[in-house]
């Protein structure tokens, strides 16, 4: 029972900040290309939250071995409540400019980078052993559609009560989820942090994935995706408005498409357990989503292209349960922070994406600057596939104790 009540708690947490971020990224990138009309510069803005978790990924995850997860939780939403009001008086106010977005974008991302090493692995962890797959689709089903709803609320108060009122709005919940942080029953050994021991652990971390098929592959996968995948999203608000010429709230029902499939497809996820190898979820759906965002800016209807989208998020959904499931369910628990501040570093090369395809779209235009990318991922991701498989075939792989899978 009481595990429930944490899973409860660390459930609603993520919902809120999830939708949250998702809700930030559209309203600030809707103002800096209201401001500024460049989709590099929105590109960039949309980087700076993200930019954090490729610098202090692994840090993160070491620290978070040490210091109690609950307190870096509770404090991140605080911190990240503090930066959106603050956001949002300075647009009250008439003189919010895009640096402002980007430096309160940035400070979330930082709180961000500490997602993975800390409520992500507690969800794995407050559940036995044979239920940690379906908490963690559960957890991605619900992300996916906080992903959906927050671009359509993003767009829909943008476009009423302008960027103070979007900003506030987040300010709010993001106070809310320090208080569900504040009260959370969730218990942690500690150990001293010594600094002068951070490499020394990070290295024996990257031994780890060196010497191991799965989280290579999923570390792999994941930095292509985040590389040549995901930030195709940086670019649906110039899509939307220059493209298909569409209101603010209408950019959002777009940017919430993949979102509503990636909801659909976590919901069956969660409804029964996979009856394919995690390689092939992971690998497969990762394709998928690729072949879905190289399609979208080539449709010639608006709702083609939300519907291309929402297909696409069938495959996000896939990619980024088996993303965490594979981690949680195959590493020892005295290393599995650090491996998981490692995947918070591969999904940080966001930012580097995000500032390809912005780069890439000043030059021939968003359409063309999404298909290069994501056909680009497309490639990747059936290379990396392919060599996981045959490594596969010549590697028998010992399963991890029951130990290490059931202690929380």
């Amino acid at each position: 029972m009481a595990s429930s009540r944490v899973f409860l708690r660390l459930w609603s947490i993520g919902g809120c900040v999830n939708m949250m971020r998702w809700f930030e990224v559209l309203a600030a990138a809707l103002f800096t290309l209201d401001i500024t009309g460049s989709g590099l510069d929105v590109a960039i803005v949309s980087a700076a939250r993200t930019m954090p978790m490729f610098l202090l990924g692994a840090f993160s995850g070491v620290v978070t071995e040490s210091v109690n997860r609950k307190q870096v939780l509770f404090f991140g939403q605080l911190v990240t409540c503090v930066a959106s009001a603050s956001v949002a008086l300075l647009a009250w106010g008439g003189v919010a400019r895009p640096w402002h977005v980007a430096v309160a974008a940035l400070v979330a991302g930082v709180v961000w980078s500490t997602e993975m090493a800390t409520r992500r692995r507690m969800v794995g962890e407050c559940v036995e052993g044979r239920l940690v797959s379906r908490a963690l689709a559960l957890d991605t089903m619900s992300n996916s559609f906080t992903r959906l709803l927050g671009p359509v609320f993003a767009g829909m108060i943008y476009q009423r009560m302008g960027l103070a009122g979007a900003f506030g709005v987040s300010a709010c919940v993001y106070g809310f989820a320090a208080v569900l942080a504040y009260g959370l029953d969730y218990q942690q050994t500690t150990r001293r942090l010594v600094l002068g021991n951070v490499p020394r652990e990070l290295a024996e971390g990257l031994r780890f994935v060196r010497g191991d098929l799965v989280i290579g592959g999923v570390l792999a996968v994941t930095i292509a995706m985040n590389l040549l995948g995901f930030p195709y999203a940086a670019l649906v608000a110039p899509i939307g408005r220059l493209v298909f010429q569409v209101s603010p709230t209408l950019v959002g029902v777009l940017a919430a498409s993949e979102a509503f499939g990636a909801f659909l497809g976590g919901a069956l996820l969660t409804s029964r357990e996979p009856g394919i190898s995690g390689r092939v979820l992971m690998v497969g759906g990762s394709m998928l989503f690729l072949a879905c965002v190289a399609a979208m800016p080539l449709a010639p209807w608006f709702w083609l292209a939300c519907l291309s989208l929402a297909v696409g998020g069938f495959g996000s959904a896939a990619f980024a349960n088996m993303q965490t499931s594979l981690i949680v369910l195959n590493t020892p628990i005295h290393i599995r922070s650090r491996l998981m501040g490692l995947l918070t570093v591969c999904i940080g090369m966001g930012p580097l994406g995000i500032l390809l395809v912005g780069g890439i779209a000043a030059v021939v235009g968003p359409m063309l600057a999404i298909d290069i990318v994501a056909v680009t991922g497309f490639v990747s991701v059936c290379i990396v596939g392919i060599v996981w498989h045959r490594r596969e075939l010549r590697v028998v792989r010992p399963d991890p104790s029951p130990g290490d899978r059931l202690r929380p």
